[in-house]
Formats: structure tokens, sequence, C-alpha cells
């Protein structure tokens, strides 16, 4: 009786989901916008980006929309889907791409926290010093032991930074709405001299990762529909937190162009934005937003633990991963994914210590290791579209979900393809070692390893994971 009492006392309200929604995704990625497109592309360029990223991922939005609704039983999520339609090694591929990179999201708060610390004690430098590794090393088994706690009180935690963060980042807006230069924005509308449409073209591929970083955390009230109080509420928070999303980044993103030159907005450091309210109202602006960013990526920080621990927990309660993972706390916590999570981000923690451009490599290999995931959803939603399963004869919805789902499949794939085969070779080296987990999974439950299309996969992900180990012994990719 008093694990019943436990279990509902976890459940989360639609507000709650929301929360962990808009948490997830708003978090390092926005505060960094303005040098980041500033670097990439003009104004231009950033429209064409934004409305290419913004339905692709409306599309995939609105596709777990429709697979809370029509595949109520399956409550993990991104990996249920996966596992659903493609298989055992198709959906433990997808939880372990996803919990990965999560970690790698983590990582790359951890750093941007520490970097912002360092504009104003340069003992923690670009986040990567000794001292800017032990003090994130020492906030991250703080956040462990909260979690520990129980998960509605890490999700309360985690909506309170959700409103605490919103609101700097509109009085950004509004600011720059006010003090927008037209004349300026025009001057960076193109982002070339003379305007030339295939160079625009050709920067808006370089976007499409950094755009998918920032919507990275969409999924967030799916993998937890297991906690949701009303299933109803999962595909709402859903959309609702990513539509809200869409719009702060758009504004970030152009009214920059508004307040300085594409040049200058280049060369500001780390966060961004910081450097963009300085220039509009003074040195308390810098102050200002990188107390804010402080705030939010401690909140992004707790959302992306949650979620990474969440989806090992829930691979492993379907036996997908090892038992071990399955394990929970009195608290309905799951310790034994939430350690194994922890250690990975401890260890890439100290592998950034390495990495000459660690922020930037955690961001990207974070959007490349998530795409895949995205792609098993939306393809997933286009195969029970296709065959008509969970509809009836005639439902006018088939078309239009079908119409949804290809959209979706067609954009993930297409931002692999933008990402480059550099960001393939490097996932393959994370992907391949973690497969372990997957064999054990099978010897606990004594099952044949692998089907022959599983096998086939699995010898291709080794096969690029050593190219991408030799690639990065002979200096041709870097890290």
């Amino acid at each position: 009786m008093a694990s019943s009492s436990n279990e509902a006392n976890q459940e989360l309200s639609r507000n709650a989901l929301i929360a962990l929604v808009i948490g997830s995704m708003v978090g390092s990625g926005i505060f960094a916008l303005p040098a980041a497109f500033g670097r990439a592309t003009g104004a231009f360029g950033a429209i064409i980006a934004w409305i290419i990223a913004g339905t692709g991922m409306l599309m995939l939005a609105l596709v777990f929309q429709s697979l809370s609704q029509r595949k109520p039983e399956l409550d993990a999520g991104i990996y249920a889907y996966a596992k659903a339609g493609f298989g055992d090694y198709i959906g433990f591929a997808s939880a372990a791409g996803y919990w990965i990179g999560c970690c790698l999201a983590d990582v790359a708060c951890l750093i941007l926290i520490k970097a912002t610390l360092g504009q104003f004690f340069p003992i923690f430098g670009d986040g990567t010093t000794p001292t800017a590794i032990a003090s994130a090393t020492l906030l991250l088994w703080s956040v462990h032991f909260l979690v520990l706690r129980g998960i509605r009180g890490a999700a309360r935690l985690n909506t309170i930074a959700t409103f605490a963060k919103i609101v700097p980042i509109l009085l950004f807006i509004v600011v720059a709405a006010f003090v927008l230069d037209r004349d300026l924005l025009v001057q960076n509308f193109w982002g070339t001299e003379p305007p030339n449409l295939q160079q625009v073209l050709s920067q808006v591929r370089s976007t499409m990762l950094l755009t998918v970083f920032v919507f990275v955390g969409v999924e967030g009230a799916s993998v937890y529909s297991r906690y949701a109080r009303n299933r109803a509420d999962i595909g709402i928070a859903t959309v609702v937190g990513f539509l809200s999303v869409l719009c702060l980044l758009v504004l970030v993103t152009l009214l920059s162009y508004g307040v300085l030159p594409r040049s200058e907005l280049a060369d500001l450091s780390t966060p961004s934005m910081a450097g963009v309210m300085e220039s509009m109202v003074g040195r308390w602006g810098s102050v200002f937003i990188s107390l804010a960013l402080l705030i939010s990526i401690l909140g992004n920080y707790l959302s992306w633990s949650l979620l990474a621990a969440e989806i090992l927990h829930s691979a492993a309660m379907h036996h997908t991963m090892p038992s071990f993972l399955a394990r929970e706390n009195a608290n309905k916590v799951p310790v034994g994914a939430l350690w194994l999570t922890n250690c990975v981000i401890q260890a890439f923690l100290l592998a950034s210590w390495f990495a000459e451009y660690a922020f930037t490599l955690a961001l990207k290999m974070t959007s490349a290791m998530t795409l895949i995931p995205y792609v098993l959803v939306a393809a997933y939603g286009l195969k029970l579209a296709s065959t008509g399963e969970t509809y009836y004869a005639g439902e006018r919805a088939r078309t239009t979900d079908w119409i949804r789902a290809a959209v979706a499949t067609l954009y993930a794939a297409a931002m692999i393809y933008a990402g480059g085969p550099k960001f393939l070779l490097l996932s393959s080296i994370l992907y391949a070692p973690g497969t372990l987990l997957f064999l054990m999974a099978k010897r606990e439950r004594k099952e044949s390893t692998f089907t022959r299309t599983e096998a086939i996969l699995f010898a291709a992900v080794a096969i690029a994971a050593g190219g991408g180990v030799y690639g990065l012994a002979v200096g041709a990719i870097s890290i």
C-alpha cells in the first residue's frame, strides 16, 4: 500500500510535463544563438533555417502526440516506439543513442556553467580548466544525490527553474525589440557581399545541427509518460512546449541581427546573448544574462539528468538493458540507471579537458546522437499510418498522420546528412561499446543475441567505429 501511495506522489501534472519539455529544450543553446548564427549566416539564412527546423520538429512533435494517443501501452516513449516498430536491437540502439546524447548534453551544460563563471573568475577559463572540471564534478554529484530523493521533487525544482530562466529571455527580447536598428538588420540580412542565394543555402546547412540541439528535449513528456497523471497531457505538453520554445528561439536569433553587425556577433564570447545585452544596456546587462544563464543551465542540467536515467530504466524494465538498471530506491528513483549515467557524464567531463572546442563538440555530438532515435520514432509513426494499424477503415487522420510522419522522417534523415560523416563516425565509436549492455541483457534472459539483420547492422556499426578510431588516430577527425 505504501508503494502505491509513493507512486501516486510521483505523478506529474500537465503543467509539470510542459515545464519538463520547456526546461529540457531551453538551456545552454539559446544563450549561444547570437554568435553561433552570426558566425554561420545572416538574417535571411537564419529565417530559412528556422522555417526548416521549425517545420521538421513540429511534425516530429505531432508524431509524438499521435503515438501517445494511438499506442498508450508504450509508456517508455522514444525507446519503446523504436523497439515496437523495428525489433530489439534497433530499440536498444535508440535507447542507447538517446541516453548518450543526454549525457553529452549534460557535459555541455557543465562546461558552459564554468565558462560563464570564467568571464568573472579567470580560474574557470573556458570551462575545461582543472578548477572548472573539479567544480563541475562537485556539481554533478550534488545533483545526483538530489535526484535520489525523488523524481517529483526534482521535477518541481525544474518547474521553478524553468520560470526563472524564461523571464530574463523575455526581457532580452523586449529590450532588443525596443532598440532594434532596422538599417543594421537590412545590412545583416544576406550575410554575404554581394547577395548570393547559393552561399546563403550553404550557410543554412552549417546551422542545421545547431537548430537540432536547441530542440532536443521536445520528447521530454513522452519519455516520462509513465508518470503522467493523464495520458492526454503528454501530447498537449509536447506541442505546447515546442511552440513556446520555437517563438523564443526565433526572436532571440533575428532580433540580435538588429543590434550588432554580423562580424561583431560572430566574435562574441560564450554566452553571446550576454554580449548583445551588454551592448544594449551596459555591463549590468551582461551580468544579468549570465546569472540567468546559470539558472537556465542548472535547470536544463537537471532535466537531462532525469531524462537520461529514465530512458535507461525504461529499457531495462522492458528487458533490453541489464536488469541492474531497472533497480529503484524507496523514492521510486531509477538508482541503477542514475549511477551509470553520472559515471558516464563524469568520464565525458574528464575527456573534455583534451578537446579543443569542448562545448561545441558536446553540442554537435548531442544532436548527432539524438537524431537517430528521432528518425526511428518518425519512421514508426510512418509505419503505423502506412499499415493502418490502430486506424479504422477510411479514417481521415491516417492520411494526415502519414504526411506528418513522412516529413518528420525526411527532416531527421536530412539533418543526419547535413551533419556530415564526421559525427556519424564519432557516434559509432560510442554505439559500438554501448552494445555490451545489450549483450548483457540477452545473456541474462538466455536469448539468442542477434537476428541475421541485427548482426549485419552491428557489424556496420563496428566497422564505422573502427573507421572513427582510425580517423582520430591519424588526425583526419579532430575533437
